[in-house]
């Protein structure tokens, strides 16, 4: 009946931790075998990377919430949404006229502030350097946003800390950027009209496949778009309650518990009991 298995990865396929139980490694292996699966995450794909190697796929990978699919085998973008680099540096002088912490995701990199770090960031650096140099990947600390959008080919999203709700009312930002919550104190922010539902719509296009042939697992608002198109919009216990009311279904255990995905995906991708 399902011919696609959309999967996010934190809160979702990865547990509080950071990583993949090997259960749910050798289940999505398994159901690989005969159902397409790809990943759609708000990650940047070199976030991703490791996850990915992890779970030996060869499909591409649907990136930053929507905003652009890229193929890991050939190292190239196949569809992009991104952020104009005008609106780009708009977004900057506006982020720091209203004190916000921000990231910024180019090309190739995770940016953020030298002078004014984000948490998850810094984790995420240290996280990082936990891989050989060649795997590395690539999360700098910069001193000049708007030099580095002009120097990259690509700006995907900015994630932004701070008091946001003021920040995302701003004409400007809600004209030109679609804002979702990441985290409880986070909102990302890519070019208008890039979800990871649309992404998904977009993605199955070529491959003949419909959205009710699709099952798409998440546990954060940035989900909630692809939650709802696809034929089985699978919502993870530790989800809020937002998230599970837009679900078909809610997982019985959380991220954190190891069995739990892998057995409810091998019930219905594997016909398992």
């Amino acid at each position: 009946m399902y011919r696609l298995l959309a999967l996010d990865l934190d809160g979702t396929v990865l547990s509080s931790e950071h990583t993949i139980s090997q259960e749910l490694i050798e289940t999505i292996q398994q159901i690989a075998v005969n159902i397409h699966v790809v990943i759609v995450t708000g990650r940047h794909h070199i976030a991703a990377k490791p996850y990915y190697d992890q779970l030996c796929l060869s499909t591409p990978i649907i990136c930053c919430n929507g905003t652009y699919t890229f193929d890991y085998q050939s190292d190239s973008v196949i569809q992009e949404n991104a952020i104009d680099k005008n609106k780009a540096e708009q977004f900057i002088v506006l982020s720091q006229d209203h004190d916000l912490k921000i990231v910024m995701y180019v090309r190739d990199a995770m940016l953020y502030s030298r002078t004014r770090p984000i948490g998850y960031m810094e984790a995420l650096l240290k996280w990082s350097q936990t891989f050989p140099k060649v795997q590395r990947p690539n999360i700098q600390k910069v001193d000049d946003f708007q030099l580095e959008a002009q120097r990259s080919d690509y700006v995907w999203k900015f994630v932004v800390e701070g008091e946001v709700d003021s920040f995302a009312k701003l004409p400007f930002i809600k004209d030109n950027f679609n804002g979702e919550r990441s985290w409880v104190d986070r909102v990302d922010f890519a070019a208008t009209g890039n979800s990871k539902g649309n992404a998904l719509s977009q993605y199955i296009a070529p491959l003949g496949i419909s959205l009710d042939e699709c099952i798409a697992v998440g546990d954060n608002h940035n989900d909630i778009s692809m939650l709802k198109a696809a034929g089985l919009g699978i919502a993870m216990q530790n989800a809020d309650d937002t998230v599970k009311s837009t679900a078909d279904l809610v997982t019985e255990k959380s991220n954190d518990d190891k069995r739990g995905l892998a057995k409810l995906l091998s019930q219905i991708c594997l016909n398992t009991h």
